[in-house]
């Protein structure tokens, strides 16, 4: 790898699974040669970063919208190069993805928080954030709900983004692709639950709700309280917003920014 020598010989991400998952039911190592490991009786997986490569597991089922509750505890100290990524993603050339991914720093500095959606292969809807609080630490929740009106990305309870569905204006939305959920932790030098089960056609889940929300999480949007706070985070902590790079779209910017 390069710039090996920033590294520790060994880092770890570790991922607890939340009352109604079991990590050794749903999902499955897909790489790392023994560096991403199920343990607990299926409570706990741990994915390691060494001087040789990473890691990573994905969902055995697909999901045609859904909530993921993730609690993840990030590498600690220096991160630098190290990417540790919480995504979906649909097979093939045009796939949909929404991700969550968390870019590490050289000690002492911030990780930063990296969201993005693609639908059709497009993405260009990134938005980067800082954390208030050390996610090395302890353990934080963070989750991705995607329903066919919204993708609402939260940490630990509190919304730091929200993708609406614009389609009548033109703006591409991922809600057609059944999608895998994906979890690695890498070496990036180089550029540095609940859901809806779907299975011939059908799917399941429990009608479920949240506090901060309105409805159950298929048609769930925020309700005032939790937009108010959404904002506090995007006046605070966000780095970097696509709908106010407006050198980067210099034909101007895309339209679901003019609509916002």
């Amino acid at each position: 790898m390069a710039n090996s020598y920033l590294f520790p010989l060994f880092l770890s991400l570790i991922v607890i699974s939340s009352v109604s998952a079991n990590f050794q039911r749903d999902v499955e190592i897909t790489w790392g040669d023994g560096r991403g490991q199920i343990t607990n009786n299926g409570e706990l997986l741990t994915l390691s970063l060494d001087k040789s490569s990473g890691s990573g597991f994905q969902s055995k089922n697909e999901y045609l919208f859904g909530k993921i509750d993730m609690q993840m505890k990030l590498v600690p100290g220096n991160s630098a190069g190290t990417v540790t990524t919480l995504y979906l993603k649909s097979p093939g050339t045009t796939w949909d993805e929404i991700d969550f991914e968390f870019l590490g720093n050289l000690s002492g500095d911030p990780y930063t928080l990296h969201t993005n959606v693609y639908t059709q292969g497009k993405g260009d809807k990134e938005q980067q954030f800082k954390l208030w609080f050390d996610p090395t630490a302890d353990f934080h929740t963070y989750t991705i709900l995607w329903n066919p009106q919204r993708i609402i990305f939260t940490v630990d309870g509190t919304p730091i983004r929200e993708f609406k569905n614009m389609e009548s204006i033109g703006t591409l939305f991922p809600k057609n692709r059944p999608m895998r959920m994906y979890s690695s932790l890498w070496n990036a030098d180089d550029w540095a639950t609940r859901d809806i089960i779907w299975s011939n056609g059908k799917s399941s889940c429990p009608d479920v709700s949240k506090q901060g929300t309105t409805g159950s999480w298929l048609s769930q949007e925020l309700d005032s309280t939790a937009q108010e706070r959404m904002r506090w985070v995007q006046r605070n902590y966000m780095i970097y917003n696509y709908c106010t790079d407006a050198k980067r779209f210099p034909q101007g910017l895309p339209k679901e920014c003019l609509a916002a």
